[in-house]
């Protein structure tokens, strides 16, 4: 099974009424949610590690993974709210605004954190919940306890706005990097984590020297390119849609490269550490086609395998 750990929220995404007035709609969402449903769908074997609320969004969330076959035995159940993230959509690119205090997904600690199941082979990580603490901490401190043992993917996607302290941010990151074996990072972030004017290239290059074995850079409707530890370069294009919106693209993405190497029993850590150019160009291609699905329709709805 592969493990999806990070946050499950509510986002309210702008809706024309019969007034003309957008409301707003709640939508399963968040970015390790979307990946570990856009799992589900693909047919992979995926389970989600949260803070779940007991409140109506709560709800919402648990029936929403059960609905997409997504493994519900190492959801953290509370009292505390759902976190809810406005989303506001300009040309198809989305903006949030986060009502995050006090969150269940946020306040989980590493006091809480549930056993890991023998059958978790592969653990992935990301969004807000490794920049807002304490969930982070936690979050963290899980990644670095299993990754002997299974395969470690990160995707920082990096929401500057929820860094209250960089250094601390920073340093958090770079040990969770060390011990990653796959990270992808959106060209953005890329220039977030490695700063300077240098190229894409020699910037991933230097995310290599962190730790993983591979690093992907998304790139939008340009593709994505991944970098091997040996040096190795492959380039993947984006499929050409009509974009309604981009919400999801990534995090669907991320489920596409996983089930892609799971599929082809690549996902365990000696075969990622021992990866071949062909692998990766195979897993990055599915993950662009279903990326490309999602962007073209409203949402994070990602698509079930039999749309492909």
């Amino acid at each position: 099974m592969i493990l999806c750990c990070g946050e499950a929220l509510i986002d309210m995404i702008p809706t024309a009424t019969l007034s003309g007035i957008d409301g707003f709609v709640p939508h399963a969402g968040g970015a390790v949610f979307n990946t570990a449903i856009a799992l589900g769908r693909l047919g992979a074997s995926a389970g989600l590690l949260t803070g779940l609320s007991h409140d109506m969004f709560g709800a919402q969330l648990d029936a929403a993974l059960r609905a997409s076959h997504v493994n519900t035995d190492h959801l953290v159940r509370c009292d505390r709210p759902t976190t809810l993230a406005f989303v506001q959509l300009t040309d198809g690119q989305a903006r949030y605004s986060f009502m995050d205090e006090n969150s269940a997904g946020r306040m989980i600690t590493a006091a809480e954190l549930p056993a890991i199941a023998q059958d978790v082979t592969a653990m992935f990580f990301g969004g807000i919940s490794l920049a807002s603490e304490p969930c982070a901490n936690a979050y963290a401190t899980l990644s670095a306890r299993e990754a002997a043992q299974r395969t470690i993917m990160l995707d920082p996607n990096i929401r500057t706005g929820f860094i209250r302290d960089t250094d601390r941010y920073r340093k958090r990151l770079a040990a969770m990097l060390s011990h990653t074996d796959i990270v992808k990072v959106s060209d953005e972030d890329l220039d977030w984590i490695v700063q300077g004017a240098r190229s894409t290239d020699a910037k991933a290059h230097d995310l290599l020297k962190f730790g993983p074995n591979v690093v992907i850079v998304t790139r939008g409707g340009k593709g994505a390119t991944g970098y091997l530890h040996n040096g190795e370069r492959i380039d993947v294009a984006a499929a050409q849609v009509q974009v309604v919106d981009t919400v999801g693209a990534g995090d669907t993405f991320n489920a596409g490269f996983l089930a892609s190497l799971d599929e082809a029993g690549r996902l365990d850590k000696a075969s990622v550490r021992a990866m071949e150019a062909d692998t990766l160009e195979r897993a990055l291609g599915y993950g662009a086609r279903v990326a490309a699905i999602t962007v073209s329709r409203s949402g994070a709805n990602s698509p079930w395998i039999s749309e492909l």
